[in-house]
């Protein structure tokens, strides 16, 4: 199984599946037929569907479990990659290259074909051994989820929910990696929430004209001062419940509450981790476009800018009531994506699962629930009523970031990281 995950994961990552977030990629039917065909050769009885074109595709695959009363358990991994220039890689991004220090690389080592590749091992093991889990499980591969999932899992909710089979807990991406404190302590964050998110576009209107003459109906201005002013009253801290958990947890390894208004003692405190921390506590809104005019010495009649807002769970109402307050008069508010904040309690029989197995493999392991910044297709299937974790487990080497390795240059994983994984997932599978 150990070795299976390996070599599977090293093959989706030779199959090039970018998503540049419209229809000209090359989509993921080839990487769904590679991993059905892997099913099939079991035994196994997958179904490769479409969503939105002949090319975004994905698998699903129902599997039986001991107590058929019991509802299933979903497995969920996206097929699609964020595309990877090759400048600047050491490696080719597509070469699912193996180098002479068992580190494996490629775009997908831990967003996310990594947990695609362990699913499968651990499926094709257990349909060789025949075994059965304790609960049926859903195994569902997915397209588009580099791009929001409106081509992938929100598709699937809104058109095929039967490729669910009733499920009502899930098991999914970004959670289960190592992370080394400073110290030598060593925690595993578990997805228990994501924020919200909204993408906006905010058009300013003005007066057109010669650019050498005095104007006080610029757009251009009146855009740069409303940034100005959202970026000078940033969000406060804010802890949900899950994040409560985490803070207290932490600053119980630290020996001391973590600075969360203070990026330079916090770094001091958890290291690389108090870039991802700070985001995780506060709703962030950070202006990632602009546009205005075509010409030097003409004052245009527009200025738009685009912006990325993530909120925390229940604050969607009060952040836009913010923003729209900020703007100028005639100024307009343009939805490009909207999608919610979801929160689950890191409780019950999966969450237990997952801390029992991560502490007898790893006996230094501090297990603790997180809220990620970004979202995933949790924020669909949540939508159905599951209670869903990101879980897709590494046990990363110390000096290793998993969060620059993700949508980075040079994507990696260890090899080791890998066979660790494939055994933790089988035994939380087989526990819960």
């Amino acid at each position: 199984m150990r070795a299976d995950a390996v070599e599977l994961v090293a093959q989706l990552l030779r199959i090039d599946t970018s998503n540049p977030g419209d229809d000209s990629g090359p989509g993921e039917l080839v990487a769904a037929q590679f991993a059905a065909d892997k099913l099939r050769e079991v035994g196994l009885k997958p179904t490769v569907f479409t969503t939105t074109g002949p090319r975004r595709a994905g698998v699903s695959l129902f599997l039986p479990g001991s107590d058929t009363d019991r509802a299933p358990l979903l497995l969920t991994g996206h097929l699609d990659v964020v595309p990877a220039p090759e400048e600047g890689w050491t490696h080719p991004p597509f070469s699912g290259l193996i180098d002479d220090d068992g580190i494996l690389w490629g775009r997908g080592a831990v967003d996310m074909k990594d947990m695609v590749g362990m699913i499968l091992a651990v499926v094709r093991h257990w349909a060789r051994t025949g075994y059965a889990p304790p609960r049926p499980v859903v195994v569902l591969l997915t397209p588009d989820e580099e791009a929001g999932g409106t081509h992938g899992a929100h598709w699937i909710v809104q058109h095929r929910p039967e490729l669910l089979f009733g499920a009502t807990e899930g098991i999914g991406e970004v959670g289960g990696f190592s992370v080394e404190l400073p110290g030598g302590r060593r925690i595993y964050p578990i997805q228990s929430g994501e924020k919200g998110l909204m993408w906006v576009t905010i058009k300013v209107t003005g007066t057109a004209g010669h650019g050498s003459l005095i104007h006080h109906d610029n757009p251009v201005e009146k855009l740069v001062a409303t940034l100005h002013e959202l970026a000078q009253h940033p969000f406060g801290v804010a802890l949900t419940p899950t994040m409560q958990e985490f803070v207290d947890t932490v600053s119980g390894l630290v020996g001391e509450p973590l600075a969360l208004g203070d990026r330079e003692l916090l770094a001091q405190q958890v290291g690389g981790l108090s870039r991802v921390l700070g985001a995780c506590v506060r709703t962030t809104l950070n202006p990632t476009m602009l546009s205005a005019g075509f010409k030097h010495n003409v004052v245009p009649s527009q200025a738009v800018a685009g912006l990325d807002i993530r909120y925390l769970p229940g604050t969607r109402d009060q952040v836009l009531e913010r923003v729209l307050s900020i703007l100028p008069p005639g100024a307009e508010l343009e939805f490009q994506h909207d999608d919610i904040a979801v929160e689950t309690p890191f409780d019950g029989g999966v969450a237990d699962a997952i801390v029992s197995v991560l502490g007898d493999r790893d006996p230094d392991a501090v297990v603790v629930p997180y809220l990620m910044t970004g979202g995933t297709d949790a924020k669909a299937f949540t939508s159905l009523g599951l209670r869903y974790f990101g879980f897709s487990p590494l046990r990363m080497r110390p000096d290793m970031d998993f969060w620059s390795m993700f949508h980075g240059v040079d994507e990696r994983v260890p090899v080791e990281a890998l066979e660790f994984g494939v055994e933790v997932l089988d035994s939380v599978l087989r526990r819960c």
